[in-house]
């Protein structure tokens, strides 16, 4: 099992470029990822990376081993998942990540009735509104908000959830209701925008008597993190757009209200993405099959019914 631990960090660093990164991620020290990799260069008698005090890079070795040693993991946690099945005791750790305002709400909540459920399976849950890579970051599963670009990952659809544009009642007294899409493409109101590296232009796709129109917005305030925008939103900074599960209790009471209700954004993907090996791993189909049951029924029972 050493071994088997000194390979799976030297993946880790590998795919990760950094000690101290791989070193968090394992739940490990640095001290120990480092002593692990000098384990396997020792055993292998060849040297798997170039180090200096900046910079930690892969040598040709390193990239050959790289190949070698991702599919010994694949074969040895496939065959712990063809051991699990037969003994209906799933067990290990999953790797999860979701979008923030879908973590906290819906699937933080749930995860320790899965535990309760599932004793012997751990959750390392990672909440951000950027983009993940699912192989890279080594990842089970990854929810998410939207349509996916990476056409290798399988789709497991949870609901389309509906969503709303909305501001605080002080804002729109201040800056006047908007009437129509124009108003927001004009530049008479202020946009808060969800921004991030890589993310495209703003548009906000909303329904109109005539089809979907995208509508080119902008203002003073943008974020990555979806909870700062709904913060700028209940406090008068501008309008926002969400889904209506990120701001139900505010529209309960009050705190926001809905703006342009007679042009609505269309409603958006909410999916989990994992590999297709990931998906025959035991652990993580019951991962899946739980918290889309269970995210669904929150989506129902929330104001408003959620899902479309």
């Amino acid at each position: 099992m050493a071994y088997l631990e000194n390979i799976r960090t030297f993946l880790r660093v590998y795919e990760l470029g950094n000690m101290s990164a791989a070193a968090r991620d394992l739940r490990i020290s640095s001290a120990v990822a480092s002593s692990r990799v000098s384990q396997l260069e020792e055993h292998l008698n060849v040297r798997l990376f170039q180090r200096t005090t900046r910079a930690l890079s892969p040598t040709e070795h390193g990239n050959l081993f790289y190949r070698g040693a991702t599919k010994i993991i694949e074969a040895v946690e496939e065959a712990e998942a063809e051991i699990s099945n037969v003994t209906r005791s799933p067990r290990g750790t999953l790797f999860v990540a979701a979008p923030i305002g879908m973590g906290q709400r819906l699937i933080a909540p749930a995860i320790p009735r899965f535990k309760a459920a599932n004793p012997l399976i751990d959750i390392r849950l990672r909440l951000s509104d950027r983009k993940v890579d699912l192989t890279g970051e080594g990842l089970d599963a990854a929810f998410f908000l939207g349509t996916p670009e990476d056409s290798n990952l399988k789709i497991r659809k949870i609901a389309d959830c509906s969503r709303i544009l909305c501001a605080s009642p002080e804002y729109l007294k201040r800056k006047g209701t908007p009437q129509g899409s124009e108003d927001l493409a004009s530049g008479k109101h202020d946009c808060l925008n969800m921004r991030y590296p890589g993310a495209p232009e703003f548009q906000w796709p909303l329904q109109t008597k005539t089809g979907v129109k995208r509508v080119a917005v902008s203002g003073p305030f943008e974020s990555d993190h979806g909870d700062v925008l709904t913060g700028w939103a209940l406090e008068g900074h501008g309008i926002v757009l969400k889904p209506v599960f990120e701001v139900a209790d505010y529209l309960a009471d009050g705190r926001l209200v809905p703006v342009l209700e007679s042009e609505p954004p269309i409603p958006v993907q909410m999916a989990c993405l994992y590999t297709h090996r990931r998906r025959q791993d035991p652990k993580v189909r019951l991962f899946l099959d739980f918290m889309v049951a269970q995210i669904q029924k929150a989506l129902v029972e929330m104001p408003g019914r959620e899902t479309a």
